[in-house]
């Protein structure tokens, strides 16, 4: 029986409403905005998913080992992503409107695009270190990794995607501390 009642008041903590777009939209956890916790999540993930990005392309040595698990970590991101921003969507509706607060929003709206570049990017070199084993379906080499010259392409693709990402996130968050904090700072 308690495992029961444990199941159930954790469900109530998790809060999901319809959303003005069809979907459920995760609004509280425990009574505090879903936003403000799970934002810690990507803020935290997608540039340790860009980071591990650039190091897998440059590295062959860390290729082998964090490739996939890489391509594991920003496929996650890229599902974390849209529930932190329609959870910021959420609140920002209940706030008092603020242009310091909408700014954020639609900035915040762009972190899909880091997240599914990384995303990309990673795929692209967990399958070359594949085809490079010889682990593929009927030893195809798509991406061959013998080419030099698409060796290249990937690895600046890759370290330009991974720096666009967390600059991305540095400045997505640096407008979510002004609208959260620009009141608080102004104060004597």
């Amino acid at each position: 029986m308690e495992f029961q009642e444990f199941t159930k008041n954790s469900l109530r903590a998790w809060a999901f409403r319809t959303g003005s777009n069809g979907r459920n939209v995760m609004q509280t956890v425990n009574g505090l905005p879903a936003h403000v916790l799970l934002v810690h999540a990507v803020v935290v993930l997608l540039p340790l998913s860009a980071a591990l990005l650039a190091l897998t392309a440059l590295w062959p040595a860390a290729r082998r080992r964090l490739a996939g698990p890489n391509l594991i970590l920003s496929l996650l991101v890229v599902v974390l992503v849209p529930i932190t921003t329609s959870a910021g969507e959420w609140l920002e509706h209940r706030l008092t409107p603020n242009p310091l607060i909408h700014k954020h929003t639609e900035l915040g709206d762009t972190a899909i695009y880091a997240a599914i570049g990384v995303a990309v990017l990673a795929l692209i070199v967990w399958w070359r270190q594949r085809e490079s084993t010889g682990r593929t379906p009927l030893r195809r080499t798509f991406l061959v990794p013998g080419s030099s010259a698409l060796t290249a392409v990937v690895t600046v693709g890759a370290v330009l995607v991974a720096g666009a990402a967390v600059y991305d996130v540095v400045r997505i968050g640096d407008s979510g501390a002004k609208a959260s904090w620009s009141d608080w700072a102004s104060q004597p």
